[in-house]
């Protein structure tokens, strides 16, 4: 059964989120404000999380940076009334998987719900499975990198960008979509200058002369060439 953390000061209305949610299959915890929300992330794991922006002790954009902190994959669908068009690109920005304007439909809600936990299921498989071929490991539940025996620091969108490649191993990954994956710790998207920066530093932590795992192809993308033991 998925957990799904609802964020919205709005007795009434999560109120009946929540029935309509738990009546779908779905267990729903309701928190009103962003200390309660964050206590919840911090102690508990959840699905999915639906935020609100107008909170009675915060902001909900700020909410969403916090909860990426304690949980970067979990998926996260903005609720709110603020339907200006900058006020959905920082929502997106923020690492949302989706941007619901109120008033809405409950059905639609419903099924961007599903669309957001498969999403996030996928997410998880694939960290899960990880990588080792006997000089690297990468494992993706505890975030962990180790070279030859060496616990290597990487930086969030090095993380990022190792999911994605051996996600799809020996397939193109492009550079379009490894662009809209990524973003800087205020919230914004890095540029095509720093995805290649990062690239280049990330293969500079994990390969050495005996060992490529990154093939880059000009103009296009990159392609993970490891292969597991």
């Amino acid at each position: 059964m998925s957990k799904i953390l609802l964020v919205e000061d709005d007795l009434p209305l999560s109120t009946g989120l929540c029935f309509e949610l738990d009546t779908s299959g779905y267990l729903t915890v309701a928190a009103y404000h962003c200390q309660k929300a964050l206590k919840l992330v911090k102690t508990d794991h959840f699905d999915l999380a639906i935020l609100d922006v107008n909170l009675p002790d915060g902001d909900g954009f700020e909410l969403c940076r916090e909860i990426k902190k304690e949980q970067p994959t979990l998926p996260v669908i903005f609720l709110t009334a603020k339907d200006l068009e900058q006020d959905v690109l920082k929502g997106f920005d923020l690492g949302a998987d989706d941007y619901i304007t109120k008033p809405f439909h409950i059905q639609i809600l419903k099924r961007r719900v599903e669309v957001a936990l498969r999403r996030g299921a996928a997410d998880a498989r694939d960290l899960q499975e990880g990588f080792d071929d006997g000089f690297l490991r990468l494992d993706f539940h505890t975030l962990t990198v180790v070279r030859n025996g060496e616990h290597l620091v990487i930086t969030p969108n090095e993380y990022k960008l190792l999911r994605l490649l051996t996600s799809h191993p020996g397939n193109l990954v492009t550079r379009r979509i490894l662009l809209e994956k990524l973003w800087d710790c205020a919230g914004n998207y890095v540029d095509d200058h720093t995805l290649t920066v990062t690239m280049n530093r990330l293969r500079a932590k994990i390969e050495d002369a005996g060992h490529s795992y990154i093939r880059t192809v000009r103009g296009m993308g990159y392609i993970w060439v490891g292969e597991k033991l």
